[in-house]
């Protein structure tokens, strides 16, 4: 006589309710990832505008010092662009202010000084934070 092998009908049920039991706790978990990404995401883009801004503020107090080659690695010295308000932030940015995020109107005046600046994240309206640092065409200390 051969013997039959398999899973009674209990072990299967209690395997569904246990699968049961992680799907209730692991879904929301997801969902609570995807806005965590939205956030992520948003301070990421703020984060990438914050140091555009302190870059060319650097190079807009090189050029305004009259340095354009540095000595010690031969390198140029790449020259500043204008900004003078947050939402020219794109302007220095490579690819500019990414798709799906706007920069809202902030004026900065003088070279050195520095505004709060707002990026919205166009789909969800989740909004960051950075520093905008003025780096007017008229470089001086």
């Amino acid at each position: 006589m051969r013997q039959q092998s398999g899973f009674t009908l209990i072990e299967l049920i209690a395997v569904i309710v246990i699968l049961g039991i992680l799907a209730a706790t692991a879904i929301p978990r997801f969902v609570d990832m995807s806005d965590a990404a939205e956030v992520a995401a948003v301070n990421g883009v703020a984060g990438s505008m914050g140091s555009a801004m302190a870059l060319n503020y650097a190079a807009a107090v090189a050029q305004s010092a009259g340095i354009k080659t540095s000595a010690a690695t031969g390198v140029t010295v790449t020259p500043h662009v204008a900004i003078t308000n947050c939402n020219q932030v794109g302007t220095i940015l490579v690819g500019g202010v990414p798709s799906g995020y706007t920069v809202a109107s902030g004026a900065i005046s003088g070279l050195g000084n520095t505004v709060v600046c707002e990026v919205t994240q166009t789909d969800s309206g989740r909004k960051a934070n950075f520093q905008g640092i003025g780096a007017p065409a008229a470089a001086t200390p």
